[in-house]
């Protein structure tokens, strides 16, 4: 199959989704930051963003609680395109030609590849359980509910799974800049045919199969 016309546009993600998208992205924000200056007193300053420390502390469960339910729908609407498969395993074992972009070299790819699968189950993990940590550690509506140690040992999971978050939501900042012309698919909803040929060509492949079947079939 030659390589298709850069002034192509396929759609990757639904106004729905990019809505979705950005509204836990700017959740995750207020989360981090609000929950960063309840974390350490050097970073105690960060709680004027939010109105001082008694908002910072009541508002952070809040941001925390929307963030989950906002991730829910979208990890709803992505899991079954995330879910591992021996192409996957294959493009892990290559890993090596990932990072120095041959491309060539790797099996193709659906609609994500297997480092955007195992973030995603990185995210899906760390935000269920920052939620029930944070549970037992809300201690404004579940004083009382947990014995000291539970709330000692939620209090070190709960920091740990944000900082593991945190990471994660770095590194998927950086891959979306790296790879050009992922930032336009969230922002804008579509990518270039060639882009899509290029980075996930079996996705691509399907969409071209879709599209000849809707157009043979009958109104």
């Amino acid at each position: 199959m030659p390589e298709p016309e850069q002034h192509v546009m396929i759609e990757r993600y639904t106004a729905n989704v990019r809505t979705n998208h950005w509204a836990v992205a700017a959740l995750f924000v207020l989360a981090a930051l609000s929950g960063l200056a309840l974390f350490h007193p050097v970073l105690y300053w960060l709680s004027a963003l939010f109105g001082g420390g008694p908002w910072t502390r009541i508002l952070h469960p809040i941001f925390g609680v929307l963030m989950a339910l906002a991730f829910a729908f979208l990890a709803g609407a992505v899991f079954k395109d995330n879910l591992i498969d021996a192409r996957d395993r294959e493009w892990l074992r290559r890993i090596g030609d990932v990072l120095r972009n041959r491309e060539e070299h790797l099996p193709e790819v659906g609609r994500y590849n297997a480092g955007q699968k195992l973030l995603f189950f990185v995210l899906v993990v760390s935000l269920v359980g920052l939620v029930l940590s944070g549970i037992v550690i809300w201690r404004q509506y579940f004083s009382g509910l947990f014995p000291i140690g539970a709330v000692r040992f939620a209090s070190l999971a709960h920091a740990f799974l944000a900082w593991v978050l945190i990471v994660a939501i770095i590194v998927h900042v950086y891959a979306a800049i790296w790879v050009k012309g992922s930032m336009r698919a969230m922002t804008r909803g579509r990518v270039s045919a060639g882009w899509a040929y290029k980075h996930h060509r079996a996705w691509f492949r399907e969409r071209l199969r879709h599209a000849a079947d809707s157009r043979a079939r009958p109104d």
